[in-house]
């Protein structure tokens, strides 16, 4: 329980990081791409708690940043589809990490560019608007998480890291 706290007030604060640094498109617009996603990879390796804690962090970021009902609901229902995918992939991570982007990106670019305050990326024009998004957050969500993820992932797995946080108490999954 703890350790979703503690993933739950990660995504939250990267997510408002992002917001104050960087600006609110990031975070919500049509080139979504929420660094805090990257935490979406870790459940390859702490599994279930960070499931929970990306899902109900996701929750208060779209509940507090309201820009719909839509959004507060899907929103983390693709992160824990995300996050399950890749708990299940967890023994081809990679894999596990890319294949794990594709919900988000389906699910919230499924529905973001019915939003008119939201217009889709003009870059990829030539695609209806639906489509437009959906490749649009694919992309953002394969550079999160199996591109900046994959790596945090990587480095947090090797025994010199891990090995003291599991003497500690900290499960994690082989």
């Amino acid at each position: 329980m703890i350790l979703s706290a503690v993933f739950t007030s990660l995504y939250v604060v990267v997510n408002v990081i992002q917001m104050i640094s960087i600006g609110n498109p990031t975070v919500y617009g049509p080139v979504q791409l929420r660094i805090a996603d990257c935490l979406i990879a870790l459940s390859a390796l702490f599994g279930w708690p960070v499931v929970a804690g990306v899902t109900v962090g996701c929750f208060l970021t779209n509940a507090y940043y309201f820009l719909g009902p839509v959004d507060v609901v899907f929103g983390p229902v693709a992160n824990l589809i995300s996050a399950s995918v890749i708990l299940l992939l967890r023994r081809r991570q990679l894999l596990a990490c890319i294949v794990g982007s594709f919900p988000i990106g389906i699910v919230v670019g499924g529905y973001l560019w019915t939003f008119p305050f939201i217009s889709a990326p003009d870059v990829l024009g030539f695609l209806p608007a639906w489509a437009a998004m959906t490749v649009s957050i694919t992309i953002s969500s394969l550079i999160a998480i199996a591109v900046i993820g994959y790596s945090l992932l990587i480095i947090l797995s090797r025994p010199n890291v891990i090995e003291p946080l599991k003497s500690r108490g900290l499960k994690a999954l082989s």
